[in-house]
């Protein structure tokens, strides 16, 4: 990596002229993936109303998108790598505006399952070439920690950008109108990375492995369905081969990657402790949250009865906590340590979820506020300095696969996140007492309640309310307390794992 480092030291290479300008495109593409990923929070009531999924199918809509992303990094940051990390962003970027489109006009679950996926596809182009670009574009330590910063401070705002966004389109259109606000963030990122971004790929980049390519998407998609039907169903012939299948693909995957001359994934990245250490702590961070706060917008407008703005607002704190800590952390690695600003932030959120377990229908916003900004702010020291610690682990022409192992270990935990936390608040719901005559969809999930008391007598529909209600905030405080047993543990994982960890100070 010294070598690699070295060879760049000119002035041009180390202050390339223009790279802020190109950086803020680069988080353009941040926010369009960050925005979508947080407005369909919002919209789920509207789209269980209008599309009426079962409770598995609405998990589906929810984490299906993370899947196929999973799936699909590690194969695209490696392609970014052969044939161009700005043509790779660029076609991405076209592509999840089209199949937007398709995601607004979906008219059946499985419609939208299926456009939830596509865009997956190309969402899965997307971030490694984000982080890979900045990688290229900043080989002074301390301006990629700053860029490392920003990008990862505006992903955090999209998550703030989309539920106000989203919040103020579905109180005045239908919920298609969140898919279609992608349109316009990726004609400004196309248009103005044209002529911004340069273009950049690993020099000596090998062949593209197709074998590879699928047996990293069989591997993941098959381990995390597993996990998601076993969580839901428990275990299943179905289930138990899946898995097998899942983990035969994914061991066959790592064979091969060892053997080739230019891998799709250099697997020897791994022995790196500190880079091991910051996947695991992305990984597992990502599964403590992601359940929770895919139920948080549910139980904000469907429990205490917020509108959709109302809600998006709600959760700002964790946005602006989340920026703040995200432009500090590298300054912050460098004066403490890498090892304390993670696991501090990392304790911090675990703590924060903790306190999220004592909730009920009444809580008031205070309790809330305030423990989603010190998650905000967890998660802002926490994936702000993992993200450098892994990028600088590397040389730049590596920095696709390397960024993409980032975004997988990221995506991976969404997903996983959302099947077993989501398949824990699922599970308890589901058998809450209900009056007689109540609909069957009611048991899938609160919005088939709310919508199902709309049709039953007054007297009914309070006991149904109230009955699936305190059923589901139950569910909520059960996934909060294995949510923050999880962080917890990986806080103290990552202060072992990250010890004598330093971020590069060295042009």
């Amino acid at each position: 990596m010294t070598g690699t480092l070295q060879q760049a030291t000119p002035d041009e290479a180390v202050k390339r002229p223009g790279r802020w300008l190109a950086l803020s495109v680069l988080v353009f593409a941040v926010l369009l993936v960050a925005v979508d990923a947080t407005v369909l929070g919002l919209a789920t009531p509207y789209i269980s109303e209008d599309l009426e999924p079962s409770g598995t199918q609405l998990l589906w809509i929810g984490d299906v998108y993370s899947f196929v992303i999973a799936g699909l990094l590690v194969s695209m940051g490696s392609l970014g790598d052969r044939i161009g990390r700005k043509r790779v962003l660029l076609v991405g970027a076209t592509a999840f505006g089209a199949i937007s489109v398709l995601n607004a006009y979906a008219t059946t679950p499985e419609m939208m399952i299926a456009a939830r996926a596509l865009l997956g596809v190309a969402g899965a182009t997307l971030m490694p070439a984000t982080l890979a670009l900045i990688r290229n574009l900043f080989h002074d330590p301390r301006e990629r920690s700053l860029a490392v910063g920003i990008w990862g401070a505006t992903a955090s705002a999209g998550t703030a950008v989309g539920p106000i966004v989203g919040g103020f389109l579905l109180e005045h259109f239908w919920w298609g109108s969140v898919f279609l606000i992608n349109l316009p963030v990726m004609a400004v990122l196309v248009v103005v990375g044209v002529r911004t971004l340069p273009e950049s790929r690993n020099p000596n980049p090998g062949p593209w492995d197709l074998a590879g390519v699928a047996l990293s998407l069989v591997g993941v998609i098959g381990l995390v369905y597993a996990v998601k039907e076993a969580a839901a169903h428990g275990l299943t012939r179905t289930t138990a081969g899946a898995a097998l299948l899942g983990a035969a693909a994914l061991y066959g995957f790592v064979r091969r990657q060892l053997t080739l001359p230019v891998p799709l994934l250099d697997m020897r990245l791994f022995r790196n402790r500190g880079f091991s250490g910051a996947v695991l702590a992305d990984l597992l961070t990502v599964l403590g949250l992601s359940g929770l706060v895919f139920f948080l917008s549910q139980y904000l407008q469907l429990v205490q009865g917020r509108s959709p703005l109302e809600a998006g607002l709600a959760e700002l704190p964790a946005a602006v906590g989340a920026v703040a800590a995200g432009l500090l952390a590298g300054h912050a690695a460098r004066r403490f340590s890498v090892r304390a600003v993670v696991s501090g932030g990392l304790a911090a959120i675990g703590l924060a979820l903790a306190a999220l377990t004592v909730i009920d229908e009444s809580t008031g916003y205070p309790l809330l506020g305030a423990s989603l900004l010190v998650v905000g702010v967890g998660a802002g020291f926490s994936f702000t300095v993992t993200a450098d610690v892994i990028l600088s682990s590397v040389p730049k022409e590596e920095a696709g696969s390397a960024s993409a192992v980032s975004e997988t270990a990221y995506e991976l935990g969404a997903a996983l996140g959302i099947a077993v936390l989501g398949s824990i608040v699922t599970g308890v719901y589901r058998g809450f007492p209900s009056p007689p005559g109540t609909p069957a969809g009611a048991h899938e999930s609160l919005g088939g309640a709310v919508e199902a008391a709309s049709g039953l007598p007054a007297a009914t529909a309070r006991e149904l309310l109230a009955s699936a209600r305190g059923a589901f905030v139950d569910g909520l405080t059960n996934a909060a307390g294995v949510g923050a047993a999880v962080l917890l543990a990986t806080a103290a994982a990552a202060w072992f794992m990250l010890r004598g960890q330093r971020l590069d100070s060295r042009p």
